[in-house]
């Protein structure tokens, strides 16, 4: 069986890349062709969207990388400049930035700028999101990149230092709002409050109220999953309507060979009340958020896989299963089909296998497709005055199960892989290209959040 490397995020003391056995995926229904199509950039983070933008990273022939605006409705490259990481670790993947409506229409992106003041390593710049007028700056002595948190800015700053803090900005001004001791991400938020992962050996789910910085309520992550998390496996979080779903990935010791409590759950947002635990299961990839439609593998105490099941976002509860009997041996790649109801195992070049996510029994396989991974070995990305480890974001491409092949000229990725913000859905594609269309997808979380 294959092991894939997604775009994982490992915490503070850092060793590796998530390696997991499988990949996986869900829906999506799109027109026949995209609405535009971009190849002056080669985005290499996810994108993120306000007020009309879309933003990325992009990385040039020589390595250099860069922040890009593109037009939402038309893909048209409104402005671009140069582009740092200053203490992101390898395997964490390449920062998109932050973008953030202002209100009138206005949005501001903010993002790490390579520019360099005596002992800070770098410069966050704001600009406004359509023009790429610079608004306020920062300077910048380690950071992990700065993510929109409501209508504010949050960045975790100075984290190689042991003043490591979480500062809130004013989008407009750059003003500091309030701060927090320690490193911390943002996993939730909306108009009033925020959701924090603070990294730390014991890692800790906060509330906080945005505008005062009040804290709300508290969740050590070792309550639902057990004593004996590392974050260095890698997590991810998404959310529904009133709940929020972490995942957090094994992570195997390398002096005790001991692995991590590891698994899946759910808390309510408006109490950190756990509401369902799935311990000792693994996420699969491609995948959607882990707050749409979740699939997962089991893991024994040995260490052995089960099959795959997939999880009721809201209860937790198996909306269907293949048996690990039903699992074939090796050489193949997850894929699914634009909605989750079958399950495929890929082989490249050669006939696969397809189950009925329902009944866990065999699908025809004539005339099946699936979507899965366009490349399943990426090379790491030269990027220019970094460390090797940092990999773009995956693209998908859609094959025909029967014979393993790609299809040729194949529609939009489904919606549970790109997310949406606002009707729009973007995309890369496994040429760098930044994809968009407007299909009435609203606002959702894709595979990268």
């Amino acid at each position: 069986m294959p092991v894939i490397w997604p775009h994982a995020k490992p915490a503070l003391v850092l060793a590796g890349a998530l390696a997991l056995a499988g990949c996986s995926g869900s829906e999506a229904a799109t027109p026949a062709h995209p609405t535009w199509h971009n190849t002056e950039v080669n985005a290499v983070s996810r994108t993120t969207a306000a007020g009309g933008v879309a933003m990325t990273t992009s990385m040039k022939p020589d390595g250099a990388l860069e922040t890009v605006a593109v037009d939402l409705s038309s893909g048209k490259k409104l402005w671009a400049h140069p582009a740092a990481m200053a203490g992101r670790l390898p395997g964490m993947g390449v920062p998109a930035p932050a973008i953030v409506e202002t209100g009138g229409g206005q949005a501001v992106a903010v993002a790490v700028d390579p520019t360099r003041q005596g002992r800070w390593n770098a410069t966050l710049i704001a600009r406004d999101a359509r023009t790429g007028a610079q608004k306020w700056t920062r300077p910048v002595h380690s950071t992990f990149g700065p993510q929109r948190c409501g209508a504010f800015v949050c960045m975790s700053e100075q984290t190689a230092l042991a003043t490591a803090r979480v500062v809130v900005l004013d989008p407009a001004t750059g003003e500091l709002m309030w701060k927090l001791p320690g490193i911390a991400e943002v996993e939730w938020s909306d108009a009033s409050r925020v959701v924090f992962l603070r990294l730390a050996r014991h890692p800790v789910l906060e509330s906080y109220d945005l505008r005062t910085g009040k804290a709300g309520w508290r969740l050590p992550v070792e309550q639902p999953l057990g004593a004996g998390v590392d974050m260095s496996g890698g997590w991810s979080f998404g959310a529904t309507a009133d709940n929020l779903i972490g995942y957090v990935a094994p992570y195997t010791n390398p002096q005790t060979k001991k692995v991590s409590s590891f698994g899946l759950f759910s808390l309510k947002l408006a109490d950190g009340t756990v509401n369902w635990i799935r311990p000792s299961v693994v996420r699969v990839y491609p995948s959607g958020s882990p707050g749409f439609a979740p699939v997962v593998r089991p893991v024994d105490q040995q260490g052995q896989y089960g099959g795959f099941a997939r999880l009721d976002a809201e209860s937790g509860r198996v909306l269907g299963q293949i048996p690990a009997t039903q699992v074939p041996d090796s050489g193949w790649w997850l894929a699914f089909p634009d909605r989750m109801e079958k399950l495929g195992f890929l082989k490249p070049g050669k006939p696969g296998s397809a189950f009925d996510l329902t009944t866990g029994q065999n699908a025809e396989i004539k005339g099946a497709r699936g979507w899965s991974f366009c490349v399943t070995d990426p090379k790491p990305l030269a990027i220019k005055g970094q460390s090797p480890g940092f990999y773009s974001v995956a693209s998908l491409c859609e094959f025909d199960l029967a014979d393993g092949r790609k299809v040729a000229g194949s529609d939009a990725p489904p919606a549970w892989f790109t997310g949406g913000q606002d009707g729009w859905r973007t995309w890369r594609d496994e040429r760098g290209g930044l994809h968009g269309i407007k299909d009435g997808t609203g606002t959702s979380p894709g595979m990268y959040g």
